[in-house]
């Protein structure tokens, strides 16, 4: 549904700290599909770690923030460009499942929990080939 080009459009984040890929379902308001390619040529896997690579969490969760970000700003109809940018502010409920290492593709979904004055809550998840990885409720602010 949103190539790089597109997604490059709503997320002000650059390499190589975009973390979406491509958008596959979105419906604004209530929920995105999304994923990210797992290279081994990301240069975070020559440090983490170098004799098995493996994704960090932290990046996971940075991944689904950015996929609930894109949603936020598509059901808002604004893009950076406007003026509006979407904070990450906060994070309850992570958990971390397996790990994700190169070769997978990191499926990320978002749905929209509530919005209220410019704070949104998403229920986020990560899998790869079907398996859960992580699950986490986060909070993105509209600026």
């Amino acid at each position: 549904m949103l190539d790089i080009n597109e997604i490059r459009e709503y997320l002000p984040h650059r390499y190589p700290f975009l973390l979406v890929d491509r958008v596959v379902e979105l419906t604004p308001g209530e929920s995105i599909v999304a994923f990210k390619n797992m290279s081994i040529n990301e240069v975070l896997f020559q440090g983490h770690f170098p004799n098995q690579p493996v994704f960090p969490g932290v990046l996971i969760i940075e991944a689904m923030a950015q996929a609930a970000g894109i949603l936020g700003f598509k059901t808002m109809d604004k893009k950076p460009a406007d003026g509006s940018i979407y904070y990450f502010v906060g994070v309850d409920k992570v958990r971390f499942r397996r790990p994700v290492v190169p070769g997978d593709r990191l499926d990320l979904k978002a749905a929209v929990i509530s919005e209220r004055r410019g704070i949104w809550k998403f229920e986020c998840s990560a899998e790869v080939d079907g398996e859960p990885v992580c699950d986490a409720t986060i909070l993105c602010a509209d600026r």
